[in-house]
C-alpha cells in the first residue's frame, strides 16, 4: 500500500481481512493505520510475500473507494520515474475525487509493450479539426482525446454525440461530483473521453486510440512537481497497450517528431487558408519618435475598427531583460553565438542565454551607442486612449478573468486566452507590439513559444478567407518564426530549432532538468547528481532561492540518475525538480 502522503517515498505491507478480499485489488483506495494515524492510500500490489512476519502485519481498516486500475497504477509509477517525482500526486490525479463503489476489475493479461502506430499531423490553427478527429476514433474500443483548450471541448462533445458516440468529459475545473461520475462512466469502457491533460489517465479498460490535440501547448505540462507532460504520458500509455496514437499540432514539436516517422499535412490549399494573413512591420524603417505605434499598426487599427471589428494588442512585460537596440541603425543587439538578446554589463554586453560577452558594438553598423526599450501595458493603454479618442480601450493581464466585448483590448499574452468570441463583432486584428522580446528571449524554446503566440492569435482572427490579420512589429523580419507563418509552413521553425538544440543536447536530443529551491537543498542535490556522471551547471542565485541545470545524453540516463539519488537528496530543505522545463 502506498500512503497518500507525498513526503513518504515507500510502500507498506498490510493484511487484507477476508470480508474485504473481494473488493481489494491493485488500485483500490483503502484506509490503514500508520504511525498512530488513519491514512488513505492505494493498493499498489497484491498477493505479495511480506518482508516481515505475517503476525506483525496490521490489517486494512476500510475499503474507501475504487481507484485507478492496475495498468494506470503502473503508468503513474513510470510517470513519477520519468519526471523525477512522487507517484502520490499522480495517483490522486488518476483517482475519482469522490468515493466510487469498487467493482471487481476484469483482469486482462498484461500485453507486452508494442510500438504503436503514430500519426503526426501539422494542422493549421484556424482550420476545422473535427473531421480529422472523427477519422481517428477507435472503431472498436475507447478513445481518449486530450484537448488543452477547454473552450473547444463543448463543440467537440456535441459533434461526437450527434454522431452517436458515448462521450465522457474529463476536466479539472468541473465539480467533484461531476468528475466522479465521469470517472465511473469511463471505467465501463466503450466511450470517447475528452478532456485536458488529466484525461490521459482516464480508467478506460479498452483503450484503442489516443488523440492529443495541440500536443506542443504548454498547458499540457503540469506546473507542480512532478512536471509531467500529457503528450509524453500518452506516448507511453499507447506504447504499453498498443493503441493508435495521433498527435496534432499547428506547430509540431521536436518531441513529437522524434516519435513519428513523418509529419503529415493537409492539402496545400487547406494549409494556406488555415493561417491568416501576417503583416510584418519592420521597425528599422520607422521614423524617430513613433514609439510602439508604427504607421502600419495605426493604419491597420483604423481599418479594422472602421469595419466594426475588434483589435487585440499584445505586449509581454513579464520577467525579461531589457531589450537593447542600436541608436544609429535601430538593429536589435543580439548574441553572435546563439541569437538571444544581450544585456549591458559594465563596458560590455553579455548574452542572457549562453553568457558570451563582447564590446558594446552593433553587429550591423558597428555603432557603439545602444539604447534600451522600456515596455509597459498600462502606458500602452494610455497612449491608445490618446491615439483613438472615440474608441473604448481595455487593459488585460493574467489577473483579469472577465473581458468585455470592446473595441480595443491591450494586454500580456493572457489576453489571447481571455478575449471572448462574438459573432457580431469578430476580432479582425491581433497585433504584437514588440515581438522581438519573444524571438530573443533567453529560453531554449523561445522560437517554439513565439510561434505558439502567433497560433493563438491566428485562432482569434480566424482563417485567411475571413479577412482577419496578424500584425507583428519587429526588427527581425527574416526570423524563421515569421517566415513560417507567412508561408504557412511551421516546419521552418522545426528545422532551425533542430540545428540549435542538437549540438547543445537539449530535449529531445538529451535529458534536461532544473533544480530550484533553498541553497542547501539545491547544492546537495547538485553534488549528488554530479556523482552519477551527470552534467550539472550551477548552482547560482535565482530570485529568493537558488537554481541549477542538470543535463544527460539521454532522458533515460537523466531519470536513472535522479532515481538513484532520490532518497539521498531529500531532507535538506525545499527542493523542486522540473524535468523538461519549458521556460529555461
Amino acid at each position: 500500500m502506498r500512503p497518500d502522503v507525498p513526503a513518504l517515498h515507500k510502500t507498506f505491507d498490510y493484511l487484507v481481512p477476508e470480508e474485504m478480499a473481494a473488493a481489494v485489488t491493485v488500485g483500490t483506495i483503502v484506509r490503514v493505520p500508520l504511525h498512530g494515524r488513519r491514512v488513505r492510500g492505494w493498493v499498489v500490489a497484491d498477493d505479495v510475500e511480506p518482508e516481515t512476519e505475517r503476525g506483525r502485519l496490521r490489517p486494512l481498516l476500510k475499503v474507501s473507494s475504487a481507484g485507478p486500475p492496475a495498468e494506470i497504477v503502473a503508468l503513474c509509477d513510470w510517470t513519477a520515474w520519468r519526471f523525477a517525482g512522487s507517484p502520490v500526486p499522480l495517483l490522486r490525479t488518476a483517482s475519482p475525487p469522490r468515493n466510487v463503489t469498487p467493482v471487481v476489475w476484469q483482469r486482462r493479461p498484461a500485453a507486452p509493450p508494442t510500438t504503436p502506430s503514430v500519426a503526426l499531423w501539422a494542422w493549421p490553427p484556424a482550420a476545422d479539426r473535427r473531421a480529422l478527429v472523427r477519422d481517428h476514433l477507435a472503431g472498436d474500443g475507447s478513445t481518449i482525446i486530450v484537448l488543452p483548450d477547454g473552450g473547444r471541448t463543448q463543440v467537440l462533445e456535441r459533434e461526437l454525440e450527434s454522431a452517436g458516440h458515448r462521450v465522457v468529459v474529463f476536466r479539472a475545473d468541473h465539480p467533484d461530483a461531476q468528475r466522479a461520475a465521469a470517472w465511473r462512466t469511463a471505467r465501463d469502457g466503450r466511450c470517447v473521453v475528452i478532456g485536458g491533460r488529466l484525461a490521459v489517465f482516464a480508467p478506460v479498460p479498452d483503450l484503442a486510440s489516443v488523440i492529443v490535440l495541440d500536443e506542443g501547448d504548454e498547458s499540457l505540462q503540469e506546473e507542480r512537481a512532478p512536471t509531467w507532460h500529457a503528450r509524453e504520458v500518452a506516448i507511453e500509455r499507447a506504447h504499453r497497450c498498443g493503441a493508435h496514437l495521433v498527435l496534432v499540432s499547428p506547430a509540431p514539436s521536436l518531441e513529437a517528431q522524434a516519435v513519428a516517422s513523418e509529419v503529415r499535412r493537409p492539402d496545400r490549399s487547406v494549409e494556406r487558408d488555415g493561417w491568416p494573413v501576417l503583416t510584418v512591420a519592420d521597425r528599422r524603417d520607422d521614423a524617430p519618435g513613433l514609439g510602439l505605434f508604427s504607421t502600419a499598426l495605426v493604419d491597420a487599427m483604423h481599418a479594422t475598427l472602421a469595419k466594426g471589428e475588434r483589435v487585440v494588442c499584445v505586449l509581454n512585460r513579464k520577467g525579461r531583460a531589457r531589450l537593447l537596440v542600436c541608436a544609429t541603425c535601430d538593429a536589435v543587439a543580439a548574441c553572435e553565438a546563439c541569437g538571444a538578446g544581450v544585456v549591458e554589463a559594465d563596458a560590455t554586453v553579455v548574452c542572457v542565454r549562453c553568457g558570451v560577452s563582447r564590446p558594446r558594438i552593433c553587429l550591423s553598423c558597428h555603432g557603439t551607442k545602444l539604447k534600451g526599450l522600456r515596455l509597459g501595458v498600462t502606458r500602452v493603454r494610455d497612449d491608445l486612449d490618446a491615439l483613438l479618442p472615440r474608441v473604448a480601450v481595455v487593459e488585460v493581464d493574467a489577473s483579469v478573468e472577465d473581458v468585455p466585448v470592446t473595441d480595443v483590448v491591450v494586454g500580456t499574452e493572457a489576453v489571447l486566452h481571455r478575449v471572448p468570441r462574438s459573432p457580431d463583432r469578430p476580432v479582425g486584428l491581433v497585433a504584437f507590439l514588440e515581438f522581438d522580446q519573444e524571438l530573443l528571449a533567453a529560453r531554449y524554446r523561445a522560437a517554439e513559444q513565439a510561434l505558439w503566440l502567433l497560433v493563438r492569435g491566428a485562432r482569434l482572427v480566424g482563417p485567411r478567407t475571413r479577412g482577419g490579420r496578424l500584425l507583428v512589429q519587429t526588427r527581425l523580419p527574416d526570423h524563421e518564426v515569421l517566415r513560417a507563418v507567412q508561408h504557412a509552413d511551421p516546419g521552418l521553425v522545426g528545422v532551425a530549432e533542430r540545428e540549435r538544440r542538437l549540438p547543445l543536447g537539449f530535449p529531445p536530443f538529451g535529458g534536461l532538468a532544473e533544480l530550484s529551491g533553498e541553497a542547501d537543498a539545491v547544492a546537495h542535490a547538485a553534488e549528488a547528481l554530479r556523482g552519477r556522471a551527470l552534467t550539472v551547471l550551477g548552482p547560482t542565485p535565482a530570485g529568493a532561492g537558488w537554481r541549477a541545470l542538470v543535463q544527460a545524453p539521454t532522458i533515460e540516463q537523466l531519470c536513472a540518475g535522479f532515481d538513484a539519488v532520490s532518497s539521498e537528496i531529500r531532507g535538506h530543505g525545499r527542493l523542486r525538480i522540473s524535468v523538461d522545463p519549458s521556460r529555461v
